[in-house]
């Protein structure tokens, strides 16, 4: 009774604070509106210039004032507040996400009962005054227009200068109490409950959990508030880039039902693509500057040369409510960020490929078919009538793009949405000429219903939903098998039946990472032992874009998220058995096994066994008694036309300096355990120059069959290392700073670390913390070594999850 009474004495007085605050508030500056900023408070600009970026003296009153202040946030601010995991929700990646504001709850819940509410910036516009209705508070000023009141009712610029008065520092290590990590509840206090917050966590302004921003920098962006938070009101365009806009709006809207079709089919798969307007060039050295511009594909009510009215879904199939769909194209707003960014070119050249793929190709459409969540959720149905060849083509030539989307969505954040793939493995994908692997249409069209995905229960399914698909995946690989058996007695699997990339494409091969609760994927065959391999068919392509970037809803409640990871066990299990399939037919089995260690025969019957079995052996001879590395070596000769040269190590280095750092990769155990998942190691030489690596912690399990209990199944002492040239993974957990002259030194001090302890020295000598007072020193010098050396792919890290050691 006393406790509750003690609770209730505290909840009281924290109220009462709140409540004489927004009198305080109120009666000095009125009460606030919620739609002042629904309008902009700048005139339009032409920022047609680099990133957004116009000579200030060319621009209206208040302009220079944001184009300076967006300079600082977003080396400082959207680092850690970029996207749908930023802290309180608060994204400062765009103005109208800084307009929006905060609001406590987290978009990510794998828990809730009911699918959430949409609150992703990336949609049809809404308007400040309509997100305050959904439970978002502001962090500008609401109340007059003053630069007194711009700064004292507003909470960002208070919690600027709450950092101001304790910057911290003092301490190598920030203070546990301190909230960080991916999973950390974050306090997200109103502009009314900031004395309260203040008083309570004096250390928790802004930059959270990183150093102060310079005197500089702080007022340059108390300054921009002080003036009213002006900002420009949209983006004028060159007229050069309108023109190739027009046209590649007048391509995606073609009256034609084949073009409708054909249309739909491109916008499901690129409408997270950041779209620009040129030729990707594949080496460091060679490449084009970044472009002005980059576009996003949306779907609209009005077709080109009327402003672009867009559709709001959940996913892109998502029924329109419309007759008649138009895909336009809108310039991306957003600062661009690492964790997101997938560029894609649009050219002549591509126009004229995907012209005939689609529309020159002799095939009917005769009726367009319709947005039901269970035909548009299953693209085998949708799109039966589009030519399998030029679907499988569409994603295999930018299949970087088609598995980013999985990497880089809103599915791939988070242990458990991640632990359904290894550490470490290798993708390469079936040719398109045999059938025997890519399933002609034939076997498609009569396998379809087996092919059925989570989505078609949209985002509200029960919690047993993923039984049924699993017998549809049973049926689904008995007919497979079947296909396969047959066509492979009169021609064996070879390397011959891998695409090769056409003999140029640097997307034949693929390496993905998993670090722990984020991955990352690259082109190429980095490394030379995987944990495991996939071989991608067209169907299997289809069903990863489907199951993980076009049919995932992060706003679902638990029974389809969970419906989804269990899934994708499926595919990842379809992908290994198809790599297993050039292996002798003794070795699958054993095979199979190393890597399924203590899971159960059912599952282990989806790889080879049971369910997925194969009568036939590989054409492929072996020599020797390890026939898998030798396999790996197999596909190391035969893409070596196309690996790139960013995945050598000693491209750029003295033979000394390579050979010490190779040492890395072959650390197993022991000191691995204590490293965190992604290090960007910056080594500076004797002429003064810099160069940037990643090393990456592939953490080993018995088996990734299961999606709980992870830690039961891992095997630390298999752990190990591998270091890369220039950067890998978009959250980066630790900073490393050496001079080549001791990297010697530096491997045997990390080779040598075997207790917390340990580390904790190794850091004091070679790491930059996060409470460092040169981290945005280095931060910036990691922005700009990304942009120099790849302009297309850069944008900003995300600072989330720096570890605190």
């Amino acid at each position: 009774m006393f406790k509750r009474l003690c609770l209730a004495v505290i909840i009281s007085l924290v109220l009462g604070c709140t409540v004489w605050q927004a009198r305080q508030l109120d009666e000095s500056f009125g009460p606030a509106d919620s739609a002042k900023f629904d309008s902009a408070s700048a005139q339009f600009i032409d920022t047609s210039t680099p990133k957004g970026h116009p000579d200030p003296a060319s621009i209206p009153t208040g302009s220079s004032e944001w184009l300076a202040a967006e300079r600082v946030m977003e080396t400082r601010c959207v680092v850690c507040h970029g996207c749908l995991d930023s802290p309180c929700q608060l994204n400062m990646s765009r103005w109208d996400g800084i307009a929006r504001g905060a609001i406590p709850t987290s978009t990510y819940d794998g828990t809730r009962l009911t699918a959430a509410n949409v609150t992703n910036l990336i949609g049809a516009p809404r308007l400040a005054s309509e997100w305050r209705k959904e439970g978002f508070f502001s962090v500008l000023n609401e109340r007059s227009d003053s630069p007194e009141a711009n700064v004292k009712a507003s909470l960002l610029a208070q919690m600027l200068m709450l950092k101001q008065q304790h910057p911290g520092g003092e301490e190598k290590l920030l203070s546990e109490d301190m909230r960080l990590g991916l999973n950390a509840s974050h306090e997200c206090p109103t502009i009314e409950e900031f004395d309260s917050y203040a008083a309570d966590f004096p250390e928790g302004g802004m930059p959270y959990g990183l150093p102060a921003l310079s005197p500089d920098e702080n007022e340059t962006i108390l300054q921009w508030l002080k003036m009213g938070a002006p900002h420009p009101e949209r983006t004028l365009l060159d007229p050069a880039i309108v023109q190739q806009q027009q046209q590649w709006e007048s391509f995606f809207n073609q009256d034609s039902l084949k073009g409708q079709l054909s249309s739909r089919y491109m916008y499901e798969h690129l409408f997270l693509a950041a779209l620009y307007f040129g030729e990707r060039e594949e080496e460091p050295g060679t490449l084009d500057p970044a472009p002005a511009h980059f576009f996003r594909l949306v779907r609209s009510t009005t077709p080109p040369g009327q402003p672009v009215q867009q559709i709001a879904s959940r996913r892109p199939f998502d029924d329109p409510g419309v007759d008649r769909v138009y895909y336009r194209l809108v310039p991306q707003e957003s600062t661009v960020l690492v964790k997101t960014h997938m560029p894609y070119a649009l050219n002549d050249t591509r126009m004229r490929h995907w012209q005939n793929l689609f529309l020159n190709s002799d095939y009917e459409v005769t009726e367009l078919p319709g947005y039901d969540p269970e035909t548009a959720s299953n693209p085998f149905v949708t799109f039966a009538a589009l030519p399998q060849l030029a679907r499988y083509r569409f994603m295999l030539e930018e299949a970087h793009y088609t598995i980013s989307g999985y990497i880089k969505g809103p599915v791939c954040r988070g242990q458990v949405a991640l632990n359904v793939i290894n550490d470490y493995f290798w993708v390469a994908f079936a040719d398109p000429r045999f059938a025997a692997l890519a399933e002609d249409a034939d076997f498609l069209a009569k396998a379809r219903e087996h092919l059925r995905l989570p989505a078609e229960d949209e985002s509200d399914a029960g919690l047993l939903a993923w039984s049924k698909f699993a017998k549809m995946e049973q049926a689904y690989l008995k007919k497979k098998v079947a296909v396969i058996n047959r066509v492979t007695e009169k021609d064996p699997i070879n390397l011959d039946y891998l695409w090769k990339g056409d003999g140029y494409n640097k997307n034949a091969t693929l390496t993905i990472f998993r670090h722990d609760d984020s991955a990352s994927v690259i082109k190429g065959l980095a490394g030379d032992s995987p944990q495991t391999a996939w071989v991608i068919t067209y169907p299997l392509l289809e069903r990863i874009h489907y199951l993980l970037v076009a049919g995932f809803d992060v706003y679902g409640n638990v029974g389809h998220q969970l419906s989804t990871r269990l899934y994708m066990d499926f595919l990842r299990m379809e992908g290994e058995f198809n790599f297993l399939a050039f292996l002798p037919s003794e070795t699958r089995v054993t095979v199979r096994d190393q890597w399924y260690r203590g899971a159960s025969e059912d599952v282990k019957d989806y790889v080879h066994g049971r369910y997925a079995g194969l009568s036939e052996d590989t054409g492929m001879s072996y020599e020797s008694a390890d026939p898998l590395g030798e396999l790996y070596g197999d596909w190391k000769r035969f893409f070596a036309p196309l690996q790139p040269k960013t995945l050598k190590l000693a491209e750029g280095q003295t033979d000394i300096t390579a050979r010490h750092l190779s040492r890395l990769n072959s650390i197993r155990g022991g000191a691995v355990r204590y490293l965190p998942q992604v290090t960007f190691v910056r080594l500076d030489s004797d002429g003064g120059t810099a160069q940037w690596f990643t090393l990456l912690r592939h953490n080993a399990h018995l088996n990734i069959a299961q999606p709980f209990n992870e830690d039961a199944r891992r095997i630390p002492e298999e752990d190990q290392l591998m270091i890369l040239p220039g950067f890998v993974g978009a959250y980066p957990n630790s900073l490393l700073v050496l001079d080549a002259a001791t990297v010697d030194n530096f491997v045997d001090s990390l080779t040598a670390v075997n207790s917390p302890e340990d580390y904790e020295r190794f850091i004091d000598k070679y790491g930059v913390r996060r409470t460092d007072p040169r981290f945005w020193t280095y931060s910036d010098q990691m922005h700009q070594s990304l942009s120099s050396a790849r302009p297309l792919d850069a944008g900003l890290f995300d600072y989330n999850r720096l570890e605190n050691r």
